[in-house]
């Protein structure tokens, strides 16, 4: 990390504070009430949920911005995994005895459907002196300052990762005190990024490739090739759904076909159309064919998409031009792609939803 710069800003961020003082208490007031009410969710107090008090704690949080509407996340939490288990697993990570690494690292192999950004939310705003937030700003804030190898994608982060990267955040937190922050926290350090790293040209940097953090995984193991293709397909569930399709994941289409993700729509009263995705990260590709070739018995399904990396997409297409039926109606997407695209869109979900324009129903 570069010092250098890294204390050129604190020392702007502090004559920013000085300058705007109502500002600098607003910011330090909304710290504190973030950190008090969700200590305030002891163990207890989150095993006892009911669906409104998982709302209550979800909704809140920054990482739900790109969501308009937020009970959907809810819900889909609830419909995949029962609330019985979307409180344990809360409980445990923030509350568990395990270490924090084992903690990360249970709950995102047990509860796919909520990702880094609002985990380390929650566990900075109950642990606010050992736990950072991390999201695209805390990218390209850390980018910014020279720190490498940084996780570019959610599978990316393990709990061995996230806790080095805590450990950045308490380097920055050990600045701003030695400069006078003397109440800095780890939170305190996401508003400090928040403020004073994301200048213009880190900006526009942050959806542009990053060769060192996209290498494609050539034989990925079992536990990464699975959360490649866990990520990539909730995704693609997640794009369907901003994009005004019904999405969903894991779905039986066809006889012997259950597919990765379907976006749906229907057309008055004409019926439905249907687009399917496939994620392939590992296995055979003739497999993969051989499922999509199924789906296309279902006379809704308009489109096939097989969703991987760009030395098994050629590998694909080479594989699908001798079968006739595929040939005409395959597309392929690389995964990257998806992931950047997923990417941009929650940005603009975000900002616009930050208007309020559309008031949360009951």
């Amino acid at each position: 990390m570069d010092l250098k710069l890294l204390r050129k800003h604190i020392a702007k961020y502090l004559a920013h504070s000085a300058k705007d003082p109502t500002r600098h208490k607003k910011d330090w007031g909304d710290r504190q009430a973030r950190i008090k009410r969700y200590q305030s969710w002891s163990r207890e107090k989150i095993l006892a949920m009911d669906r409104d008090a998982l709302y209550e704690y979800l909704a809140p949080l920054w990482a739900m911005l790109m969501w308009g509407n937020k009970n959907y996340v809810v819900d889909k939490l609830i419909d995949g995994y029962g609330l019985d288990t979307v409180r344990k697993e809360l409980a445990e990570l923030v509350w568990g005895k395990a270490s924090l690494a084992q903690r990360w690292d249970r709950f995102r192999a047990r509860l796919k459907g909520v990702g880094p950004a609002m985990m380390s939310e929650i566990l900075c705003f109950v642990h606010p002196d050992e736990c950072m937030i991390w999201n695209r700003r805390a990218f390209a804030g850390l980018n910014y300052l020279g720190v490498k190898k940084l996780p570019r994608y959610n599978y990316q982060l393990t709990g061995k990762r996230y806790v080095e990267l805590s450990g950045t955040f308490a380097e920055i937190m050990r600045e701003l005190k030695a400069a006078g922050v003397l109440d800095a926290n780890l939170l305190t350090v996401d508003y400090f990024i928040w403020d004073e790293l994301q200048v213009e040209d880190n900006l526009s940097q942050l959806f542009t490739k990053d060769k060192e953090a996209e290498q494609v995984i050539e034989t990925p193991d079992e536990v990464s090739s699975d959360f490649i293709h866990n990520e990539v397909r909730d995704k693609l569930e997640d794009i369907g759904t901003w994009l005004g399709f019904k999405a969903r994941t894991e779905i039986k289409v066809a006889a012997g076909a259950k597919v990765d993700t379907i976006w749906e729509a229907t057309i008055g009263n004409m019926g439905r159309v249907i687009y399917v995705f496939e994620v392939q990260t590992k296995g055979s590709i003739d497999s993969l064919l051989m499922n999509l070739l199924k789906a296309l018995n279902n006379p809704a399904v308009q489109g096939i998409v097989a969703v991987s990396d760009a030395a098994q997409i050629e590998k694909i297409k080479k594989h699908s031009g001798s079968v006739h039926q595929l040939s005409s109606k395959l597309k392929c997407w690389d995964y990257q792609e998806v992931l950047r695209i997923h990417e941009t869109l929650a940005s603009v979900n975000e900002s616009i939803n930050r208007l309020g324009l559309v008031p949360q129903g009951f």
